[in-house]
C-alpha cells in the first residue's frame, strides 16, 4: 500500500484547535486510507510545537501510541546527507526534521507527502524529482 509522508503541520493543526488548518487536517485524516510516514525529528518539533498545552501533547503521544504515524528512524549515516541537504537549501532555511523527510523520501524512494509547508514544493528528492504535494494550505 502507498505510504505518505506527514510534516509537522498538518499533525500540529490536528491537535490544536485553534490552528486555521485543523479542520482541513481532521478533514483529511478523517478519510485517509494510506499509512502515514514521519521521523523522529518532526515528532519532536510538533511536541515543541504542542507546548502551549499539555494535553494537546499527551493527546498526540497517545494518537502516535495507537498506531497513528509510522516513525522512521535517522542512521547515523544519514547525518551526512542530511547536512548536505541542509546546506542545499539554507537559504530557505531547510530544518533538520524537513531534511529527515527529504532524506527519508530519497531510501525509502516514497514522494507524497502532506503539509502545509511550501518548501517542499522546492526541495527535490535525489535532486530531481519532486515531490507530490497533499497540500491543506489551499486557500
Amino acid at each position: 500500500m502507498k505510504k505518505i509522508f506527514i510534516d509537522s503541520g498538518p499533525l500540529v493543526a490536528l491537535f490544536d484547535a485553534s490552528d486555521k488548518y485543523h479542520q482541513s487536517s481532521l478533514e483529511f485524516l478523517k478519510y485517509n486510507q494510506h499509512p502515514l510516514v514521519t521521523t523522529l525529528a518532526s515528532i519532536t518539533e510538533i511536541l515543541f510545537l504542542l507546548d502551549f498545552s499539555r494535553n494537546a501533547q499527551s493527546d498526540f503521544l497517545e494518537w502516535i501510541y495507537r498506531g497513528g504515524v509510522e516513525i522512521y528512524p535517522i542512521e547515523l549515516e544519514a547525518i551526512k546527507r542530511i547536512k548536505q541537504l541542509m546546506l542545499k537549501y539554507s537559504d530557505l532555511p531547510m530544518d533538520f526534521a524537513d531534511a529527515c523527510l527529504v532524506y527519508l523520501a530519497e531510501k525509502l524512494n516514497m514522494d507524497t507527502i502532506l503539509t502545509i509547508d511550501r518548501d517542499f514544493s522546492i526541495y527535490r528528492i535525489r535532486g530531481r524529482k519532486k515531490f507530490k504535494i497533499i497540500d491543506l494550505a489551499k486557500d
